[in-house]
Parts: structure tokens; C-alpha cells; sequence
């Protein structure tokens, strides 16, 4: 604490003695299910993101009706927001209010939108005193609470913030930023006044498809509706010709796609990357990290080709499969006339997601598989962030030096997955994560990107710390509301956006843009 500033030290102080207020934030948060692909709760919580920045006393708050997308499908709305403080600077944010739905509510330790608080032990997190278990707890609403709640503290003993802020907020980053997408194409005039994005950087690209075989189209099986499956003795079954098709599009252990020309393009690790695994690898426990992550093993036993496969690699995945009967347990004798499956293929510079699914087309083609339907539900291309030497990013280092989190100890970084793709960050105690996930980073990056929307350029922040937490997608997500040290608990996470913020304020290498009254 010597080293951090007097004013800064009065705001972490209120951070600590209001840090219960704090909590019962995100269990508030927790508590409205904001479901993307179902829909439940989306409008609500869009309201109700509204209502935070109106909180913070942002001169303006809306939220937009992104219409129908590209894809056919109508966007989620977006919630912007703009607090003029009269700064010289202008930070934007970037948020999802967007959660996965709760797949197996069984395997929950409490219910997934209760927001319980429980002793990190209880939740297989011997290392963790306390623990906030609910959907969305680190994807993503832990980390964007814990921001928020800084900057009001930051606010309320400072009169006024260092900086104007700008904030975004998707409902639709679990749908494949559709709605985001759309919304910069027709808005990206909102953020030409960012000087910075508060987190960011590289992202994977990701590229999502339905696949349908149904008697319909195929010619054969049931036509109008399932039948009953005693017709299976007399009648061709379009259930088992899907299976079929998707055994002929990778090889038998589902690791490789054969897909002709499917790694055409693909960008592989140069040697000095190649080195940096090697010489992460050497610290690396697979087992301990495959159980942290719920998984028995890795594809491979070699920690220098999990991280490579993590970092550089691609994937076809089998997300989900529907059709006929889907009730557990029990008989019912059904011989579908159509079944369903859903993919994501993840890829790297510079492959592109809509060449990937002209090859999908034209090897079940090949195959046989004309029949075949393939939908397009979104596409998220591949982006390199920004340069690591961004003020932003400079600032963030800076915060972490003066907060003593150099070295070992900064090993919490952002908790939700905007920073995985590409971070060589270290270990985490309870996922550490060989994988990354999207972000739409093409979206907001001044660096290079596989497609470019709108006109939006921003310099990205490397290193922006949102807490400890885990189980993304999973039963029992968390988020820690009190760690082992100081800063894996939710107000250290604060104290870090605090500091953070207080740091690039300081910053002078790159003259702020002109800025325009904030409208009300």
C-alpha cells in the first residue's frame, strides 16, 4: 500500500467497506437469467444493464434494437451508454450480459440463478476460501461487476472519474456476437471518440453451422413427420444416414476433419512461439490441469502439443445433435424424418470461417451427401488485438507493478475468455486453460483482422485482471468473492480496475481525440 497513491488508497478503502454492498451486486446480476439462445430474460436484462450505466451517471444510456441480422436471425439488443466526465480521454468497454443456457441442472451444488455464495471446498476448490456459484459468474458477469463496481467506488470518493467512458454491451456474444455485429455496422460512429479499449486482444476464429438430413430432402425414410419405428423393418432411416455423413467428415477419433483443403491457409507457429511453449510446458501439470477442467485426459500426453493444439490449432465440434425422441429414459417406439446437428469449426490466421463451410458443401457433396442442409448461424473471423506497446495495455502494466502482482503472483488474469487466444499467461490454481475461446476482437482491433465491420479501430489493453473464476459453459461455474491472497477475491479485482484506470489517466505518449458533447 506504500506505493499506491493517497487517493487510491481512500478508494480502495471504500472498496473494502463496501464490498458486501458489492456482492450482493452480482447476485443481483446472477438472479436475472439472460439467455441468449433461448431468449429468457434478454429483455430484462438489457434493461437492466441500462440501469447500471444510468447508475454510474452516464449522460447517456439506450438500448438499441439491433433488427434482423445477416443470418437471418433478429439480434439481441445492444445497450450503450456514454459518461462524459470531462476528461481528456476516453476508455470503452466491452461487455456481454449474455449467458449459456444451464444444460444439466442436476450437477449444480445450488441453483444456477441463485447467485449462492459457498465455501470454496464445497465447490471443489480446496485453494479458495469463498465462491459466488451461478451461470454467468465468470462469463462474463463476475468480471464486468467487479468493473463496474470500481469505477462507482472510484466515482463516489473522487467526485468524478479520470476518464470519460464509453460502454457496449452484447446480448448476443453466446450466439456469435450476431447482434454486436450488426450494430457496429450500423453504429460504429458511437465509439470514434475510444482512445482505448479497457481489455482485448487476439482472438481464434469461430465459425457455426446446422447440419439437417431429413427424409424430405434426402427422397427416402419419413417425409412429413416421424412415424412410428416399427416402419423401420420397411423404411430407410434418415437418423442413421446423419450419423453416417458426420462419420465421413473427420476420422475415426473425431480429432482430425477430412475436409478437402480444410488446413489450406493455416498460419503454423513460428519457432521462436514454439520455444515459448516448450518452455511453459516444463511447468505444466496435464493431470491436474485435465481435472481442473473436468476432462479425463488430452488428445495428447505431450504438454508442448496441448498448448500448441490450444494456441495454434483448429477444431470440428459436435456442439449438440436433436431429432425423434428425446426423452430420457423409458421406450417409445420413433423413426425420425429428420435430424439436426450443430457445429462450431474454430480456426487461425488466415483461414476464413466462410471458405471452411464452402469445403463443408462441397465434401458432403463428394460424399454423397447432396441432401444434406447446411445453415449458417454466424461467423466470428480471426483477430490479432492489438500491439502488446498500447498505452492501455502499458497502463495495466503499470497497475500491476505498483499493486506489487508482478511475476508468480499475477497469475489470475481476466477471468472470462477474452484474453485467452494468444496470452501465454500463467497457470490459474483452479483452470488453467490450455484452450481459448472467441471474442469479437475484429470487431474493436487496430491490428489485423480476417474481416473488418464498420470502421471501429481501437488500441486494446493486454493484461486487464477481472478475478478468479471458472467452469465457463459448465455446471457449478464460479467466480471468487474471497481468495487466498489479496487479489484473487472480488475486491482486489476492483482495486485492480482502480488502479488500472488511475494509470492510464497519467498516460500522455498518444494526444486524446477531439470529444463532443454528451448527449442526454
Amino acid at each position: 500500500m506504500s506505493k499506491v497513491p493517497a487517493d487510491l488508497q481512500k478508494v480502495f478503502a471504500y472498496i473494502d467497506g463496501h464490498i458486501d454492498d458489492h456482492v450482493e451486486n452480482l447476485q443481483k446480476w446472477i438472479q436475472q437469467p439472460s439467455i441468449s439462445n433461448s431468449g429468457e430474460g434478454i429483455p430484462e436484462s438489457a434493461e437492466m444493464v441500462k440501469g447500471f450505466f444510468d447508475k454510474l451517471g452516464c449522460q447517456t444510456t439506450r438500448v438499441y434494437d439491433v433488427g434482423i441480422t445477416e443470418y437471418g436471425s433478429p439480434g439481441n439488443p445492444v445497450v450503450y451508454a456514454k459518461c462524459d466526465e470531462g476528461a481528456p480521454k476516453t476508455v470503452a468497454f466491452y461487455w456481454q450480459y449474455d449467458t449459456m443456457p444451464v444444460t444439466q441442472p442436476d450437477l449444480w451444488i445450488s441453483p444456477p440463478f441463485d447467485g449462492k455464495i459457498v465455501e470454496g471446498k464445497v465447490a471443489g476448490l480446496p485453494d479458495i476460501p469463498r465462491v459466488l456459484i451461478g451461470r454467468g459468474a465468470t462469463n462474463s458477469k463476475g468480471p464486468e461487476m467487479a468493473q463496474l463496481n470500481a469505477l462507482m467506488a472510484y466515482k463516489q470518493v473522487m467526485g468524478k472519474l479520470p476518464v470519460n467512458l464509453i460502454f457496449i454491451a452484447e446480448g448476443d456474444e453466446e450466439r456469435m456476437d450476431i447482434g454486436l455485429r450488426k450494430f457496429i455496422s450500423d453504429h460504429s460512429d458511437l465509439l470514434k471518440e475510444a482512445d482505448a479499449l479497457y481489455a482485448g486482444g487476439p482472438s481464434e476464429g469461430c465459425v457455426y453451422v446446422e447440419l439437417t438430413t431429413s427424409g424430405k430432402s434426402w427422397g427416402r425414410g419419413p417425409v412429413e413427420s416421424d412415424v412410428h419405428g416399427v416402419m423401420k423393418r420397411t423404411t430407410d432411416s434418415p437418423a442413421w444416414r446423419h450419423i453416417h455423413m458426420l462419420a465421413s467428415l473427420t476420422s475415426p477419433d473425431g480429432n482430425t476433419p477430412l475436409i478437402d483443403g480444410f488446413f489450406d491457409n493455416m498460419e503454423k507457429p513460428t519457432p521462436e512461439q514454439m520455444q515459448q511453449l516448450r518452455d511453459r510446458a516444463a511447468k505444466m501439470d496435464l493431470a491436474k490441469m485435465a481435472k481442473a477442467q473436468g476432462v479425463a485426459r488430452y488428445m495428447s500426453d505431450d504438454p508442448v502439443e496441448v498448448l500448441k493444439d490450444g494456441r495454434f490449432g483448429t477444431s470440428f465440434n459436435l456442439d449438440g445433435i436433436w431429432g425423434g425422441n428425446m426423452y430420457a429414459g423409458g421406450a417409445g417406439a420413433i423413426l425420425p424424418n429428420k435430424i439436426t446437428s450443430k457445429h462450431n469449426f474454430r480456426y487461425v490466421p488466415k483461414m476464413s470461417g466462410p471458405d471452411l463451410i464452402k469445403k463443408l458443401r462441397a465434401q458432403l457433396d463428394k460424399n454423397g451427401y447432396k441432401d444434406v442442409e447446411i445453415k449458417l448461424i454466424g461467423d466470428v473471423p480471426w483477430s490479432r488485438g492489438s500491439s502488446l506497446d498500447t498505452d492501455i495495455t502499458n497502463a495495466h502494466k503499470k497497475a500491476s507493478v505498483m499493486l506489487g502482482l508482478s511475476g508468480d503472483d499475477n497469475r489470475f488474469m481476466m477471468a472470462s475468455h477474452y484474453n485467452h487466444m494468444g496470452e501465454d499467461k500463467p497457470l490459474g490454481v483452479a483452470e488453467a486453460e490450455a484452450t481459448g475461446g472467441y471474442w469479437p476482437s475484429y470487431l474493436f482491433a487496430d491490428g489485423e483482422v480476417g474481416q473488418k465491420v464498420g470502421t471501429v479501430s481501437i488500441p486494446m489493453g493486454m493484461g486487464a485482471r477481472g478475478g478468479a473464476g471458472g467452469r465457463a459453459h459448465a455446471a457449478n461455474e464460479w467466480y471468487a468473492i474471497e481468495g487466498k491472497k489479496w487479489d484473487n477475491g472480488m475486491a482486489g479485482a476492483e482495486k485492480i480496475v482502480v488502479a488500472s484506470i488511475w494509470e492510464y489517466a497519467q498516460t500522455t505518449t498518444v494526444a486524446p481525440k477531439p470529444k463532443t458533447t454528451a448527449g442526454k
